[in-house]
């Protein structure tokens, strides 16, 4: 039974996401503030977390980023009233694997609960992929450049796969958001232009100063494509 952790100060609201995910087959943990949550994220394991970045003791952005320090592997969705993009994008480079807006559609929870755990499941063996200096494992869930592992998060590890898929190949938007995120992607796409950001970015450090590292093109109006760059010059 997938085990969650529940973080919202606002006692309707909490009462309703505790039962509700309960009565969907989910283990709940519900904690008020961001200091008794930090303290079971010390003393347990969750498969996700909800956090409101609205609570009362301490900044939201910030028990994400100790959230995430203390449980790496666990997937990492916020809850926010905020509706500035500049809150989300901020929210998301904490360490956030996707983000709700308040008021809460119960149906819109539920599908992404089970997308977000669907895609931490087991997953069948497959050769790794190698584009240019970067390789991509997914049977054990590694990406290196050049030799130097990349640390990416679980969505970030996932984007890079799926594009790795297809080397050399545009990948639209909404073929992103549905296999990366679900199929029945309900919200904005800002979270994966922030997870995009974030893998251009380890790629590049892993990469080192002076080597080219393997090049996510952006396609406007489109989507993504993955670039061996040795070959993008070749071909030029």
């Amino acid at each position: 039974m997938p085990n969650l952790l529940v973080v919202e100060d606002d006692a309707a609201i909490g009462s309703v996401l505790e039962s509700t995910l309960r009565l969907h087959g989910y283990q709940v943990s519900w904690r008020r503030d961001g200091r008794t949550a930090l303290e079971a994220a010390g003393h347990g394991e969750f498969d996700l977390v909800l956090l409101d970045l609205g609570l009362p003791d301490l900044d939201g952005v910030e028990v994400c980023r100790l959230l995430r320090v203390a449980l790496p592997a666990t997937v990492l969705v916020i809850l926010t009233a905020r509706q500035e993009e500049m809150d989300v994008v901020v929210g998301l480079d904490a360490g956030a694997d996707d983000y709700l807006t308040k008021p809460i559609r119960l149906g819109e929870l539920l599908a992404r609960v089970r997308a977000h755990l669907r895609r931490g499941a087991p997953v069948t063996a497959r050769p790794p992929v190698t584009v240019g200096g970067l390789t991509v494992d997914v049977a054990s869930r590694r990406a290196s450049v050049n030799g130097q592992e990349v640390v990416l998060r679980a969505k970030e590890f996932d984007l890079l796969a799926r594009l790795a898929e297809q080397p050399g190949v545009a990948v639209s938007r909404e073929t992103l958001m549905a296999e990366v995120w679900d199929a029945h992607w309900y919200g904005s796409t800002k979270t994966l232009d922030v997870h995009i950001a974030a893998v251009r970015r380890k790629l590049s450090t892993a990469a080192g100063a002076g080597a080219e590292a393997p090049r996510i093109a952006t396609l406007r109006g489109h989507g993504y494509r993955l670039e061996d760059p040795a070959r993008t010059v070749a071909e030029r």
